[in-house]
């Protein structure tokens, strides 16, 4: 049976957390092996992802796995955070580096992930299994894709346990990324991120601010059905489930679905393989 995961964001209003609450509801019936909440954008992470990671944890009786990001700010507040978690009974976490909040002009403390996992290191030892970001069609701010395995591989060397990849709808990018890192030297596992596909042109939105391609051939037949809700939907179903089937069968660790707090998408992959 290959480990699933499912991440989340935090809610803000009672009716996201209504929907938050009855999507994982749903999902946790999969037995995941554990479910992460983002790190909310402009400040806001400071309550909402602790209070979600939480509610996870005692109203769901999940394993709640808060998101860190260190660019925008200080170490203290990293520190806090960290000590909050430990208190929550978390023992993994997803270190970032993230992006500056928009209107804020300081960087904060620390400008890469290594220097947060390496901080996560010298406070917690082992305390904590941390999970990092990779990149299969390379970070959209790399110099290369040569530069950004480097940039994998210092995190990796500072302690990461493990990585789960952006999105991405190329299997052979995934496995040519896996390869690459493995000829460097990096051997944790690294699994895949899956984003199921719901609302077409906000995926195509994402797509294009995170540098993750959609096959011109997945565009051409989304463009064909048009506004026939139900095609759309079993296409992009049997889309990502046959991408997820092919993940498993060459050897994926495990898979991580971007769930944009809806079930159904997933759901509907999940049943599919």
């Amino acid at each position: 049976m290959t480990p699933i995961s499912f991440e989340f964001y935090p809610p803000k209003t009672e009716e996201q957390r209504t929907q938050l609450d009855r999507s994982v509801q749903k999902l946790k019936a999969h037995a995941p092996q554990f479910m992460s909440v983002t790190f909310g954008a402009g400040g806001s992470t400071l309550s909402h992802t602790p209070e979600t990671v939480q509610r996870l944890r005692s109203q769901h009786g999940v394993a709640g796995v808060p998101h860190i990001t260190c660019v925008g700010g200080n170490r203290e507040e990293i520190r806090s955070l960290l000590k909050l978690y430990r208190a929550l009974g978390c023992d993994r976490v997803v270190a970032l580096r993230g992006d500056t909040p928009s209107g804020m002009v300081r960087s904060g403390d620390m400008r890469y992930a290594s220097e947060l996992v390496e901080l996560i290191r010298a406070e917690h030892g082992d305390h904590f299994h941390v999970e990092v970001a990779a990149y299969p069609e390379t970070h959209p701010q790399a110099e290369d894709a040569l530069a950004d395995l480097r940039h994998f591989k210092i995190k990796v060397d500072a302690g990461a346990n493990s990585a789960i990849t952006q999105y991405f709808y190329n299997t052979d990018a995934y496995f040519r990324f896996v390869d690459d890192a493995r000829a460097l030297g990096i051997d944790i596992p690294i699994i895949p991120g899956i984003m199921p596909i719901s609302n077409f042109s906000q995926l195509r939105r994402f797509s294009e601010a995170c540098g993750a391609e959609i096959p011109r051939w997945v565009v051409q037949r989304m463009r064909a059905y048009g506004d026939d809700v139900d095609s759309v939907r079993a296409f992009a179903s049997d889309f990502v489930a046959a991408l997820c089937r092919r993940l498993i069968e060459g050897g994926a660790p495990g898979l991580h679905f971007y769930t944009l707090n809806l079930s159904k998408p997933t759901q509907a992959i999940l049943q599919r393989l």
